[in-house]
C-alpha cells in the first residue's frame, strides 16, 4: 500500500485531499495543529499527526517515524498555508514573516526533512501553490508573493531532486470551496483600523478577502482531479485546477500590464486619490 502524507488536513483542500487518496487506497498520514483536529482525522481512520510544519524538531522525528515503521513515503503533499489579506504596508514585515513561514519556508523545512524517506521510495512531492502566484492582486500582497515563491521553489526542487529519482509537480488551485475567504476575512479583520491610510478602502480590503470563494470548485472534485494527475507514470510539472485556474493567468499573460492593473485597481476600490 502507498504512504502518502499530506499536510493541513484540518478542513478544506487538505481533508479532502486526505479523503480521496485513503479512497484510491493509499495510507494517508494526515497532519493538522489543533489536538481536536488530530482526533477528528483519528477517527475518519487516517494515520493522524499533530504536526507545527514550521518545527524542524518534529519534523525529523515524523520523518524518523515514518522510516522505521514504513520504510518509505509514496507521496508528499505540501498543502498546509493560509492567505494573508491587507494593505502591504499595514501587515508590515511581521505580516511577510509569518506569510513566508507557512507557505514558503515550510515547503523546504518539510520536504527537507522528509528527503530520506522519499528517496528510498523514489516519491513524488506536490506543492501547492496558487493562481495568485502568477495574477497579483491589490490587498493580497504577501500571499501573491509567497505563492509566486511556490513556483519558483518548485522548478529548483524538481530538477535538483530528479537525480534522486524524486518527482515534483506544482497544483495552482483557482476558487476552491473551503474556509480560505474566511480565515483570511478574519485575518484582514484584524488589520482593517481606523489608523490605517487605507481605512476608506476597507470594503476594497473585505472584497478582496472573499474572493478565493467566487463560484468556487467543490474541493473533492480538486481532491480528485490532483489524485489522477499525480498517479501518472510521469505526473506533469504544474496542473492547474478549479475555477479561474486557466482564464486569470491567460489574463496575466495576454493583458498589458497597464490595463490590467487598472482593472485590478477599479475592481477593489482604488481609483481616485485619498
Amino acid at each position: 500500500m502507498p504512504i502518502a502524507l499530506i499536510t493541513g488536513c484540518s478542513s478544506g483542500i487538505g481533508r479532502a485531499l486526505a479523503d480521496v487518496f485513503k479512497a484510491a487506497d493509499y495510507e494517508v498520514w494526515a497532519s493538522a495543529r489543533k489536538p481536536e483536529d488530530v482526533a477528528a482525522l483519528t477517527a475518519a481512520g487516517f494515520t493522524a499527526v499533530q504536526l507545527d510544519v514550521n518545527d524542524g524538531a518534529a519534523l525529523e522525528a515524523l520523518s524518523a517515524r515514518i522510516n522505521q515503521e514504513r520504510g518509505g513515503l509514496d507521496v508528499l503533499i505540501n498543502n498546509a498555508g493560509y492567505g494573508a489579506m491587507g494593505p502591504l504596508l499595514d501587515g508590515g514585515v511581521p505580516a511577510m514573516q509569518r506569510q513566508f513561514e507557512t507557505n514558503v519556508f515550510a515547503i523546504v523545512g518539510v520536504t527537507r526533512a522528509m528527503f530520506p524517506v522519499l528517496r528510498r521510495t523514489k516519491g513524488l512531492v506536490v506543492n501547492i501553490g496558487s493562481v495568485s502566484g502568477v495574477l497579483v492582486t491589490p490587498f493580497a500582497g504577501a500571499y501573491c508573493a509567497s505563492k509566486a515563491a511556490v513556483h519558483a521553489l518548485s522548478d529548483a526542487l524538481r530538477m535538483e531532486l530528479a537525480p534522486f529519482g524524486i518527482q515534483v509537480m506544482e497544483v495552482q488551485p483557482g476558487a476552491i470551496e473551503s474556509s480560505f475567504a474566511k480565515n483570511a476575512g478574519q485575518k484582514a479583520e484584524q488589520l482593517i483600523t481606523e489608523q490605517s491610510p487605507w481605512w476608506p478602502l476597507r470594503e476594497g480590503i473585505r472584497a478582496r478577502a472573499k474572493a478565493s470563494q467566487d463560484k468556487p470548485t467543490p474541493a473533492s472534485e480538486f481532491a480528485a482531479g490532483l489524485l489522477k494527475a499525480a498517479q501518472q507514470g510521469q505526473p506533469p510539472r504544474l496542473i492547474r485546477l478549479g475555477n479561474g485556474s486557466r482564464a486569470l493567468p491567460l489574463l496575466a499573460a495576454l493583458l498589458p500590464k497597464g490595463l490590467l492593473e487598472m482593472g485590478l485597481m477599479k475592481r477593489f476600490g482604488l481609483k481616485g486619490q485619498l
